[in-house]
């Protein structure tokens, strides 16, 4: 579409051997991500540990702490695409980075001080979700902007495989630090890689160019419920954006509790809960290297029926997890899941940032963002709910159980009757 092309910047005529590594622009961008990725992880571990260790956390304190983190979904989402296709998206992307390394800065600023409080966790957990709805949808738009139509799956792959690489370093380095110096310590990682992400943003050179207006001069009404329209109207995305929204509920309901658990009930050491997560996490950077691969020999529609139906039933091995040589539970039901996901996450990211017109897709994003991540609140709510009243095991037996049956709602589009994902919307 002409609307794809006007708001790329040119690439040489001819590619460097090396692929997208030899792309000093995008090389840049990837190490920002990468850097940011770990320090992400790093505090989706420390963060209850902190809370549980130094606060003496309840089972459902720790899950709202990631009910916050995601809350700004809802608050802000759709507004926030808007606003985002009006502004130019790497400054948008420094600005996010920066606010975050102030907010987790302060964690370990106010422990010192004797001042932390379950009320600052909450803030802080909401502020960088709030940076996060701002930095990911500025990012998803981005990309595009930096490369060629036919680019986009192996940069999505090549992220996709650093940020699942995160999952494992992350979390393990977490606990690594915590074990030795600290939960509160670990956050000063996050923190840095924030700063370190800004530095590496601001030193792209690609000019941005502003994507033309499709929908007349600015309303910010007007310009949300086109990025809505878009998405109810289009069968694919219309399908991928419930089917997504429905596999959240599972994926963040078990995750909320899944510390509490191997915590408390399992009595594993902060080092061992941050190892296993980390390696339950490894199926991610096999499943992010195959994507393209898989996506190209059997078609996009069904790998992405693939990864649906491998993500559901295997979670059903995490809640047998226990002490002892019942960890391997979770760590087969962790690999098959993150596996899944990850090839889902590259093939579905793909086809956005290619199906949709440049223009609108920061509206496009989060209109389906909206549904995507804006159950993940209220996911962690129930799974600390459950955790509470009927124990942190239980609550991992339901999330999984409704994560399992989540494959069901691909099958009502039309992805069942395509081998591949069309490569743009059909006329009206």
């Amino acid at each position: 579409m002409s609307t794809a092309t006007t708001n790329r910047v040119p690439d040489p005529p001819v590619r460097p051997r090396g692929g997208l590594f030899r792309h000093r622009d995008f090389r840049l961008l990837w190490t920002a991500q990468a850097v940011s990725s770990v320090g992400s992880n790093v505090t989706t571990v420390a963060l209850p540990l902190v809370a549980l260790a130094v606060l003496d956390a309840t089972t459902f304190q720790v899950a709202v702490l990631t009910a916050a983190a995601w809350l700004p979904w809802l608050l802000v989402g759709l507004p926030a695409g808007a606003w985002v296709d009006r502004l130019p998206r790497r400054p948008v992307m420094i600005v996010c980075d920066l606010a975050s390394a102030v907010l987790f800065l302060s964690v370990p600023v106010a422990a010192v001080l004797g001042a932390l409080t379950i009320g600052q966790l909450l803030a802080v957990a909401l502020g960088g979700g709030l940076a996060r709805v701002f930095f990911e949808t500025a990012d998803q738009a981005y990309l595009p902007t930096l490369l060629r139509p036919e680019e986009v799956p192996e940069a999505n792959a090549k992220l996709q495989a650093t940020q699942t690489a995160s999952y494992v370093v992350g979390p393990g380095l977490a606990g690594l630090v915590a074990q030795l110096a600290g939960a509160v310590t670990a956050l000063l990682l996050d923190a840095l890689s924030f700063l370190v992400s800004a530095a590496c943003l601001g030193r792209i050179r690609a000019v941005e160019r502003p994507a033309p207006r499709l929908d007349g001069p600015p309303s910010l009404r007007r310009e949300v419920a086109v990025g809505i329209r878009f998405v109810a109207r289009d069968p694919y995305l219309r399908v991928l954006t419930l089917f997504g929204a429905a596999s959240n509920i599972g994926l963040t309901g078990y995750q909320a509790v899944l510390v509490v658990f191997l915590v408390r009930s399992a009595g594993l050491p902060p080092g061992l809960v941050g190892l296993l997560i980390g390696l339950a996490s490894l199926g991610g950077i096999v499943g992010a290297t195959i994507a393209t691969t898989v996506a190209r020999r059997v078609g996009t529609a069904r790998a992405l029926l693939l990864a649906a139906l491998v993500s559901g039933p295997p979670a059903l091995l995490i809640p047998l997890a226990g002490p002892g040589l019942g960890m391997v539970w979770l760590l087969l039901g962790g690999v098959a899941v993150s596996l899944a996901v990850s090839v889902g996450n590259v093939v579905k990211g793909s086809f956005r940032q290619t199906y949709a017109p440049q223009a609108l897709l920061g509206r496009v994003t989060v209109s389906m963002q909206l549904l995507n991540f804006g159950t993940i609140p209220l996911a962690a709510v129930l799974a600390g709910a459950l955790g509470a009243a009927y124990g942190p095991g239980r609550a991992i037996w339901v999330m999984t159980g409704w994560l399992a049956l989540t494959p069901l709602i691909l099958l009502v589009g039309p992805l069942r009757r395509r081998r591949d994902l069309p490569a743009a919307p059909e006329p009206a």
